[in-house]
């Protein structure tokens, strides 16, 4: 009977420990399970402005009728949150961290961003990689209000740049530098220089130009010297304003003075390559006569190598009205052909050559030539040189 009645001695006390110690575990907040779920929980009268959400397991909520107006969402982890019915009106996201949120199921076409203030906001270290944006429907949104001025971008100041570029800094010694296409340029070119050695004569073209891509002076002379007898100088020299028209084609307009006729003359051309790379020159000449002189010229440079040419060309020459004094007919008085072979040499700046020319009156020229006792047709072998700087 003592035995016994120890053991229920015993057995009492064991049960009075055990039921202190469950009180004791529950009234310590340090025991409560951190992963409590509240999917079945009203949240819409819960005031949770204190609550640490850092490590809340909230992705079975319903957050449908929750008012999180004074909650911190600064450390909130709402990468597992269904945003679809959230009420976000009353939100402070000037701190959200959103990088792991997904946005493609949101609607946020009932949101006012109209008053948000986002001056202080810093979206230079936000990570939207995430961010789903093809199904975001932003068609109620209202931007008209919105505050973006403290944000990276908007209008410079007008002083922002200088209108020379140099902020203000000096150019030194120097001077302002220049760009290459506003330098005014010059140049000279020879296309022929040669002797014929039948007609006993020296033929010339020379070219020489100052000024810009888009105008230049331009003079050009053209002609030949008899080299015995009475040494006759007959040439046609121009002077002239010179002006791109389309790519390939180039306008002149200037004077112009012809020693065969001793008269000085108005002058109007173009010149350019045609299609082909053919080389092509019309020029008109209005005398103070009233005589007017038409100059049509084509030439080709066909390469046999990069330094061996050959180079033909033709011309024409017509006249509106007759001249029997300077030996002149109306229509076409002559026609003129020549062929060189030409080898380039000093970076092709300068090119001799050897070549044929043939000269022939056409029309009543022929006959006005006749009774002056001068030749209708002549070939001759010429030797010369071709040169540009």
């Amino acid at each position: 009977m003592k035995i016994h009645k120890a053991g229920l001695r015993f057995a009492g006390v064991s049960s009075l420990v055990l039921l202190a110690s469950s009180f004791a575990n529950a009234a310590d907040p340090s025991t409560v399970k951190k992963d409590i779920t509240m999917s079945g929980m009203d949240h819409s009268k819960m005031d949770m402005s204190g609550m640490d959400h850092s490590k809340m397991d909230m992705s079975g909520m319903d957050h449908g009728s929750m008012d999180m107006s004074g909650m911190d969402h600064s450390s909130m982890d709402m990468s597992d949150m269904d945003h679809s019915k959230m009420d976000m009106s009353d939100m402070d996201h000037s701190k959200m961290d959103m990088s792991g949120m997904d946005h493609g199921s949101m609607d946020m076409s009932g949101m006012d961003h109209g008053s948000m203030d986002m001056s202080g906001m810093d979206h230079g270290s936000m990570d939207m990689s995430g961010m789903d944006h093809g199904s975001m429907d932003m068609s109620g949104m209202d931007h008209g209000s919105m505050d973006m001025s403290g944000m990276q971008g908007g209008k410079a100041p007008a002083d922002a740049r200088s209108p020379d570029y140099s902020n203000g800094v000096p150019y030194g010694r120097y001077g302002q530098p220049m760009m290459m296409g506003d330098m005014p340029l010059w140049g000279v070119s020879v296309e022929q220089l040669g002797y014929q050695f039948d007609d006993d004569q020296i033929n010339y073209e020379v070219d020489a130009w100052y000024g810009k891509d888009e105008r230049r002076l331009a003079v050009r002379s053209e002609g030949s010297v008899q080299t015995k007898d009475d040494k006759k100088i007959d040439s046609l020299t121009s002077l002239a304003y010179w002006k791109p028209l389309s790519i390939f084609w180039n306008g002149e307009a200037g004077v112009a003075y012809d020693t065969k006729n001793d008269k000085a003359a108005l002058m109007a051309g173009i010149v350019g390559t045609a299609p082909y790379f053919v080389e092509t020159d019309a020029r008109a000449y209005l005398y103070t006569d009233g005589q007017v002189r038409l100059d049509l010229g084509t030439a080709y440079e066909w390469r046999l190598t990069q330094r061996w040419v050959v180079r033909p060309e033709v011309g024409l020459t017509a006249f509106s009205k007759d001249d029997t004094d300077n030996g002149i007919a109306k229509g076409f008085n002559d026609f003129d052909a020549e062929v060189r072979l030409m080898y380039e040499t000093l970076n092709r700046q300068l090119a001799p050559y050897v070549g044929v020319s043939y000269n022939t009156a056409l029309g009543d020229a022929r006959d006005l030539r006749r009774q002056d006792n001068e030749s209708v047709d002549s070939s001759s072998l010429t030797a010369g040189v071709k040169f540009w700087f």
